[in-house]
C-alpha cells in the first residue's frame, strides 16, 4: 500500500460512515482505533493487514482524528486473538466469508478463461485482478503465498492450453518445417535457413540486406502458418514467447515436447514475419528516396565544381537584346562579342542548365540510369513478394499500376505496348508527365498516341507508392506497422460510442464542443488584446505581414544556499559508487523481484540472481559491457552474465522495474522540500552514436553524424518517466504523445513542455482531445499567427490585427467530430502506437477529411496557447524551466553512459533498446538516492526556516559531483607486468 495520501484520497477512502462508527463505539476506548483501521484497510485493500506497519501513518492519524483519539503506539490492542475476533466481526458486518480450497479451481479457471487472454501476466497485476474478483464474490482473499502459487498454476494451465490449441491448428507440413529450424546440421537441408538466421535483424538499405530479408520472409511463408490463429492473440503474448525463443539456443528448444516446440516456433515465425515485412517496407521507402536524393547530390556536386555564377546576368541579357535589336543584320562575332564575351555567354548557358529545366533534366537522367542499372535489382524482388492493398478508391490506380509494373519486370522494352491500359491520372504527377509520356507526330503532321516510357513510368509509380505507404493509404498484408489502417481503430467504437465520449470527457454533441472551444478562443484573444497596452515584453510590428517581437526572460535571483547544500552532500557521501547507488535502490524498492525469466522455470538462488541482475544492469546502463564487469567480479563469469541478459533483461521487465522505482520516488519525495506532486513534464530528444549497419540508424541533419534519437519524458523534479528509441527522422510529436499515454507510473500528466520540434498543428489537436496541455517553446515565435474565432468581425482585437489571419472553418470540425473522437480513442486505448496513427495525417495525405478537420482544430487550440504564452511571462518562464530540466537530465546521462565514448556498439535493435532502458533505470536510481540524500541533509535543524523560495526552485537531484561511476583504481608499485616471451628460431631458443 502506498505511504503518501492526499487529503482528497483520505476523505474519499478512509472516512468512517455512521454505521461503521456505531459498530466501533461498542469497543473499549483502547481497541476502537485498531478495529477501525482493520475495517477500513479491508475495504480499501481487499485484505486484512498483518501488523500496524502495513498501514501508513497519514491513514492512522486520519482515522484517529475521526474517533477523537490521541495517537500513541499503545492506543489499541493488536494481539493475534483480538485481531482475529475483529476480522470475524468485520466479515459478518460486510457479508464476506473466508476463502476455501473449493474456491481455488474456480479462480484458476476464471484467470485462464477471462484474464490471461488479455496478455497481462505480471504477478502484481494478476493479484489485483484476483482481489477485485474475490471482493465482488464477497470472499476473503487467500494469503499472498497461496495466491502466488495459484497464479503460477493458472499461468501454466493457460500456457498448456495455448500450446495445444496452436499445435492442433498446424498442418503436418508446417510442423515439419518448424522443427527443421532447430534440427541438427546433418539433418538440415543446406539451402535452408536455420533459426539463427531468422533471429538476425536486417541491415541498412543495400542489395544484400534486401535479398537476405526476402530469403527469411519466403522461408516463413513456406511454413504456411494460419494467420487467423495469431491475429486474435494479444501483442504481449506474442512478444513473450518470441522473447523465449530468442533467449534459448536451439539445443534447449529441441529438449521441449513437440507440441511446445511447434507452438513457440510458430509464434516466433509469425511475429518475425510481420517484423521482416515491416523492415522490407522500410527498405523499399529508403531505396526509393535514395534514387532521387543521390541523383540530386551528384548533380549538386558537379554544379559546385563546374559552375561559376554570372553576376548581373539580367543586365547582360538586356544589353545583349538591345544590341541585337539595334543591329539586326550584323555578324555575331562583330556585334555581340564586343558587348558580351563568348565566355560569359557559355557561363550563362551552363548556369541555366544547372538552375532551370536543365537541372531537372540532369537529375532525372542520373536517376533513370542508377535505377535501371542498380536500384531495380533491389526493388523488383520486394514488389514480387509483398501484397499491396488500399481501402481508398483514390489509390486504386496506383495498385493497378503496380500490377502492370510486376507483369513487365522481366521486360527489356523501352515502351509499354500500345493499346495497354496504363493508369496515368492519380499515379503520375503533372510535373513528370513530359518525362513519362513521349509525344510524336507522323509524316502527315498528325499527333500519334502517347507512348509510355517503361523505366520512367516505374520510377513515377514507385514514388507514388512511397507517398501512399508513408501515410498508410496503401498498406501491406502481413505487416505490423504498415498493416490495414482500419485495424488501428477500435472495432467496437459504434457499440460503445457513448462510453468512449465519456472516457475522453467530451460532449456527444459536436456543436457543444465547438461552442466551448470558440468561446475560449474569444476569451484568450480578448485577454491578450486588452493586456497589450501594459505588456512591455511583447510588441507586434507590421513588418513582414506581422512580426512578433518578444523580449528575453530576465535572469532570476541566484539561490543563496544551494552551494552550501551541495557541499554538505559531497562531505557526507564523497565518491559514492554508482554501483552502490543501484544496489541501495534495489534494497529500498526490491525492483529485481519484478524481473521474470523468459523460461518456464527459474533455478537460480534469489541472492545470486539479484547480484547478477545488478551487474548486468550496470554494464548496459554505463555502456561498459559484460566482459569488463565480469572481470571485476571474480565470483561471476561472463557466460553467467550472458545467461542473465538472455533470460531476464527484456523490455517488459525493465519498464516494470523503472515504474516501480519511479512510484517509490514519488512516495518518498517530501513536499516541504520539493513542492507538491507535479502533474507536468518536459520531453525532448538526444542523439546517440550507433553502429550504422541497421535500419534504425540515420544521419542527423542538425547534430551531424549517424545515430539514433532517445526521446525522454522528465517531470519538473528531474524524474525521467519514459524513454523511447527513435530514428533521427521520426516524428517527435508522436513520441511526445506516446510518452504521455504509456509512462505507466502513478503520475498524472496534465501539461507537457516541448521545444519547436515536439509540436505541430495536429499535435495541438490531439493533445486537446486527450486532455493535456501542449506547451511548446517556439523558436520562430516572430512568424506565428493567430486565427479568428468567427467570420464577419474583422475589426475585433485592434492591437492584434497585424498577426490575425482567416477564421477557423468550424464546419470541418463538426463534420468529422465523430472520426476525431474515434482516432483519439485509438490513441487512448493503445490499439495502435501514436506514430502509426499520426502517420496518416501528414502533407502526403492533405486531402484526407479528418486531417483537414484536425488542422482546423489544431489551429484553434494553438491560437489559445499563443494568446496565453504572449500574455503571461510566468507561463513562458514555466516552459523554459521545464525544458532546462531535460537538458540537465541529458548531461547526467552523458556522465552515466560513458563506456565506448557513449556510442551504442551494436546493430541489433533489441540491444539498443536494452542499453536505453538500462541507462534510464540507472539514471532514475541516481535521482532516487540523491532525493533521499538531499532530504536527509535538509532535515537538519540548521535548515529549518532557512530555505528561500529561490533555494527550493533550484534544488535538484540531478547531481553527480559526489558520484564515482568508474570504480576504484588501486596502484601497486611492487607489481610488474610480465613481458617475457619465449621465441623459437631455427638456430636456438632465447628469451626476449
Amino acid at each position: 500500500m502506498k505511504q503518501r495520501w492526499t487529503i482528497e484520497e483520505l476523505d474519499e477512502l478512509w472516512m468512517l460512515h455512521p454505521g461503521e462508527i456505531s459498530l466501533i463505539t461498542n469497543k473499549t476506548k483502547e481497541n476502537q482505533l485498531g478495529f477501525a483501521l482493520i475495517l477500513k484497510h479491508f475495504q480499501v485493500a481487499s485484505f486484512f493487514p498483518k501488523s500496524i506497519s502495513d498501514i501508513p501513518e497519514p491513514v492512522i492519524f486520519h482515522v484517529a482524528r475521526q474517533l477523537n483519539i490521541v495517537m500513541t503506539t499503545k492506543a489499541y490492542n493488536w494481539n493475534k486473538k483480538t485481531a482475529e475476533t475483529y476480522r470475524r466481526q468485520i466479515r459478518d458486518y460486510l457479508g464476506f466469508r473466508e476463502s476455501k480450497e473449493s474456491d481455488v479451481l474456480e479462480i484458476i479457471t476464471w484467470l485462464v478463461e477471462h484474464v490471461l487472454p488479455e496478455g497481462k501476466t505480471s504477478i502484481p497485476h494478476l493479484q489485483e485482478k484476483i482481489y477485485a474478483y474475490l471482493k465482488s464474490k464477497k470472499i476473503e482473499p487467500f494469503s499472498l503465498a497461496k495466491m502466488d502459487r495459484y497464479i503460477r498454476s493458472a499461468l501454466h494451465t493457460f500456457e498448456i492450453h495455448l500450446f495445444n490449441k496452436i499445435s492442433e491448428a498446424l498442418s503436418v507440413k508446417s510442423k515439419e518445417s518448424l522443427l527443421g529450424l532447430v534440427a541438427l546440421q546433418e539433418e538440415q537441408d543446406l539451402q535452408s535457413y536455420y533459426l539463427r538466421d531468422l533471429k538476425q535483424n536486417s541491415g541498412n538499405a543495400n542489395l544484400a540486406s534486401i535479398l537476405g530479408e526476402l530469403e527469411k520472409l519466403n522461408r516463413i511463408i513456406e511454413i504456411d502458418l494460419p494467420e487467423s490463429l495469431f491475429k486474435c492473440l494479444p501483442h504481449r503474448i506474442l512478444e513473450k514467447y518470441k522473447a523465449r525463443i530468442l533467449a534459448e539456443p536451439p539445443s534447449e528448444i529441441r529438449g521441449h515436447k513437440e507440441h511446445i516446440k511447434c507452438a513457440m516456433l510458430a509464434i516466433f515465425c509469425y511475429t518475425r514475419g510481420c517484423e521482416i515485412t515491416d523492415d522490407l517496407i522500410d527498405l523499399l521507402i529508403q531505396v526509393i528516396h535514395k534514387i532521387g536524393k543521390n541523383a540530386e547530390r551528384k548533380v549538386d556536386k558537379k554544379l559546385t565544381s563546374e559552375l561559376k555564377k554570372v553576376n548581373g546576368n539580367t543586365s547582360i541579357l538586356l544589353e545583349l537584346a538591345q544590341t541585337a535589336v539595334s543591329n539586326p543584320d550584323g555578324v555575331i562575332k562583330e556585334v555581340v562579342y564586343p558587348v558580351v564575351t563568348e565566355e560569359t555567354l557559355k557561363a550563362i548557358i551552363k548556369e541555366y542548365k544547372f538552375t532551370g529545366n536543365g537541372y531537372k533534366e540532369q537529375v532525372y537522367t542520373i536517376m533513370r540510369a542508377s535505377y535501371s542499372s542498380h536500384y531495380r535489382k533491389m526493388l523488383a524482388p520486394i514488389l514480387k513478394t509483398l501484397c499491396f492493398q488500399s481501402n481508398n478508391s483514390e489509390h486504386q490506380p496506383i495498385l493497378k499500376a503496380l500490377q502492370i509494373l510486376k507483369e513487365h519486370l522481366d521486360s527489356k522494352a523501352i515502351y509499354y505496348p500500345l493499346g495497354q491500359d496504363i493508369p496515368i491520372q492519380g499515379v503520375i504527377k503533372p510535373s513528370w508527365l513530359e518525362i513519362v509520356l513521349e509525344t510524336s507526330v507522323n509524316n502527315d503532321k498528325q499527333k500519334e498516341p502517347d507512348r509510355v516510357k517503361r523505366i520512367n513510368y516505374e520510377i513515377s509509380v514507385l514514388k507514388a507508392l512511397r507517398d501512399g505507404l508513408r501515410c498508410k493509404e496503401i498498406w501491406v498484408k502481413g505487416a505490423n506497422r504498415y498493416c490495414n489502417p482500419d485495424e488501428d481503430l477500435p472495432c467496437d467504437f459504434e457499440a460503445k460510442r457513448e462510453d468512449y465520449y465519456l472516457t475522453l470527457n467530451h460532449p456527444l454533441d459536436s456543436k457543444v464542443f465547438i461552442s466551448k472551444l470558440q468561446q475560449e478562443m474569444r476569451n484568450t484573444l480578448s485577454m491578450l488584446n486588452e493586456g497589450m497596452s501594459q505588456n512591455k515584453k511583447v510588441t507586434i510590428l507590421p513588418k513582414r505581414d506581422g512580426f512578433i517581437s518578444l523580449s528575453p526572460l530576465e535572469e532570476q535571483a541566484p539561490p543563496p544556499n544551494l552551494q552550501v547544500i551541495k557541499k554538505q552532500l559531497l562531505d557526507r557521501w564523497p565518491t559514492t559508487s554508482l554501483l552502490d547507488i543501484l544496489k541501495e535502490t534495489e534494497f529500498r524498492t526490491d525492483f529485481t523481484s519484478l524481473f521474470v525469466s523468459t523460461g518456464s522455470r527459474e533455478y537460480l538462488n534469489p541472492d545470486q540472481l539479484k547480484k547478477r541482475l545488478l551487474l548486468c544492469l550496470f554494464s548496459y546502463g554505463t555502456n561498459t559491457g559484460l566482459k569488463r564487469i565480469s572481470a571485476s567480479n571474480a565470483e561471476v563469469t561472463y557466460e553467467e552474465l550472458r545467461y542473465i541478459r538472455r533470460r531476464y533483461l527484456t523490455k517488459t521487465n525493465l519498464r516494470i522495474a523503472i515504474a516501480q522505482i519511479l512510484n517509490s520516488l514519488f512516495q518518498e519525495r517530501q513536499e516541504s522540500f520539493f513542492g507538491a506532486a507535479t502533474t507536468s513534464c518536459a520531453s525532448d530528444s538526444k542523439k546517440y552514436g550507433v553502429w550504422d549497419q541497421n535500419l534504425l540508424t540515420e544521419w542527423h541533419t542538425r547534430y551531424r553524424g549517424r545515430g539514433v534519437m532517445i526521446y525522454w519524458h522528465v517531470d519538473k523534479k528531474a524524474a525521467c518517466i519514459y524513454s523511447q528509441l527513435k530514428s533521427c527522422s521520426s516524428s517527435e510529436v508522436s513520441a511526445m504523445i506516446e510518452g504521455v499515454l504509456r509512462h505507466c507510473t502513478d503520475m498524472e500528466i496534465q501539461k507537457n513542455y516541448v521545444d519547436s520540434h515536439g509540436q505541430s498543428t495536429v499535435g495541438f489537436a490531439f493533445s486537446h482531445m486527450l486532455g493535456f496541455d501542449l506547451l511548446p517553446r517556439l523558436k520562430a515565435i516572430h512568424k506565428q499567427k493567430l486565427y479568428r474565432p468567427e467570420v464577419g468581425k474583422p475589426d475585433d482585437y485592434p492591437y492584434l490585427q497585424n498577426i490575425l489571419i482567416q477564421p477557423i472553418r468550424w464546419y470541418l470540425i463538426q463534420e468529422q467530430y465523430d472520426q476525431i473522437i474515434k482516432f483519439t480513442t485509438a490513441l487512448h486505448l493503445r490499439t495502435a502506437d501514436a506514430e502509426s496513427i499520426l502517420r496518416r495525417f501528414t502533407r502526403n495525405n492533405l486531402q484526407h477529411p479528418v486531417y483537414q478537420a484536425l488542422l482546423e482544430l489544431g489551429k484553434a487550440v494553438k491560437t489559445i496557447f499563443l494568446c496565453r504564452y504572449l500574455h503571461s511571462e510566468e507561463l513562458r518562464r514555466e516552459i523554459h524551466e521545464g525544458l532546462n530540466v531535460v537538458e540537465c537530465s541529458n548531461s547526467v546521462n552523458d556522465f552515466i553512459f560513458y563506456g565506448k565514448s557513449g556510442e551504442i556498439s551494436t546493430n541489433r535493435r533489441e540491444d539498443q533498446e536494452l542499453a536505453m532502458l538500462c541507462l534510464h533505470l540507472l539514471q532514475i536510481s541516481l535521482v532516487y538516492i540523491n532525493t533521499l540524500m538531499l532530504q536527509s541533509v535538509l532535515a537538519h535543524s540548521q535548515w529549518k526556516n532557512k530555505l528561500t523560495s529561490e533555494d527550493k526552485r533550484a534544488i535538484t537531484p540531478l547531481l553527480y559531483e559526489h558520484i564515482n561511476p568508474y570504480g576504484l583504481f588501486p596502484l601497486d608499485l611492487t607489481h610488474r607486468i610480465r613481458l617475457q616471451q619465449v621465441e623459437v628460431t631455427n638456430d636456438s631458443t632465447y628469451v626476449a
